[in-house]
């Protein structure tokens, strides 16, 4: 039988990187799309197996040249998405667009599946444009092609991510760390290696479902996410809660850094919950496990953040 060749767009993150280590590893052709083929080279190279990992570069989506490209392929993957708007990137154009292109070469050519990664937790946050866009972009994959998977993971964490090494960034130098909407809104963090893991199952598997919600083994709360930081980084800091006019007007300022620490969507977004939403069946219910303990994770590498670095000596500290 003819080995799948996966067609990858969003090579470069997090989840792409560990995506081609796993598929490479078990032998399978793995098509990357990048928008700098200088930059991504030397990072996804090591990834893969020799001669498994063809690298493409691609400045802007044009139609004909991804056509010629999902024609290749047994399998098309979109990882594809931004957390805050540019002026060279919007979510409509990303989130929307993107994935509705993909989608119609995918039913035009006839290939075996199209997987899109969307997010968890946005049908009901339809005053925020990232979660709109994103829903946008379901929809029209869906209606675009029968074989399309949509799977929504909740919060993605790894050494590699955007967001636990942002927060013990942060949390390792500053004082206060503020919390939004009291804390409260609840994630359930699914690991890297265990979304992997349900991709490559759905890559082999004969699902049916169109959509599939990918969460982790425990519902935590943002305040307990920042303690279970500080605690595996031997920190201890003020936790003020921040009431939404103050929290409003610091996104405001924050947006406008190169790298925006919070924008007012983002803001938005933080009053849902990122947990399952009953609509839709998720990993666990599909035997899909995801049981990777955020706690028992984060401490394999938040010595980089201790004083002391990796041999500093654990200590219980309260943060209130």
């Amino acid at each position: 039988m003819k080995q799948k060749e996966i067609l990858l767009f969003g090579a470069t993150g997090q989840i792409g990187r560990n995506l081609i280590r796993k598929l490479t590893k078990n032998n399978y052709k793995v098509i990357a799309v990048t928008r700098n083929i200088h930059t991504a080279g030397y990072i996804l190279k090591t990834q893969a197996n020799p001669g498994y990992l063809d690298l493409v570069e691609i400045n802007n989506f044009k139609y004909d040249v991804i056509d010629d490209l999902v024609k290749k392929c047994s399998i098309c993957i979109n990882l594809v998405g931004i957390l805050y708007e540019s002026k060279k990137n919007h979510f409509e154009a990303i989130h929307r667009d993107l994935p509705d292109m993909l989608s119609k070469i995918s039913h035009k050519h006839k290939i075996e599946k199209f997987i899109h990664i969307s997010a968890l937790g946005n049908e009901k946050a339809i005053d925020s444009k990232y979660a709109v866009s994103k829903l946008e972009g379901e929809t029209k994959a869906i209606n675009n092609f029968k074989n399309s998977i949509i799977l929504k993971p909740s919060i993605v964490y790894s050494i590699d991510d955007n967001f636990t090494t942002n927060f013990m960034t942060l949390l390792s130098r500053l004082p206060v760390m503020p919390l939004y909407y009291q804390g409260k809104t609840k994630f359930a963090p699914i690991h890297v290696n265990d979304l992997v893991n349900i991709i490559f199952r759905i890559i082999n598997s004969k699902n049916k479902l169109s959509v599939i919600e990918c969460i982790g083994p425990e519902v935590l709360t943002f305040k307990k996410i920042i303690i279970t930081l500080l605690e595996s980084m031997n920190k201890r800091r003020l936790l003020l809660p921040l009431p939404l006019p103050i929290a409003k007007f610091s996104a405001k300022i924050l947006q406008l850094l190169p790298k925006p620490l919070l924008t007012e969507d983002q803001l938005r977004l933080l009053k849902y919950d990122n947990i399952k939403t009953g609509m839709h069946k998720t990993n666990q219910d599909l035997n899909l496990n995801a049981d990777r303990i955020f706690k028992v994770e984060i401490d394999k590498y938040s010595y980089n953040w201790r004083s002391g670095g990796q041999f500093a000596k654990k200590v219980n500290l309260k943060n209130d």
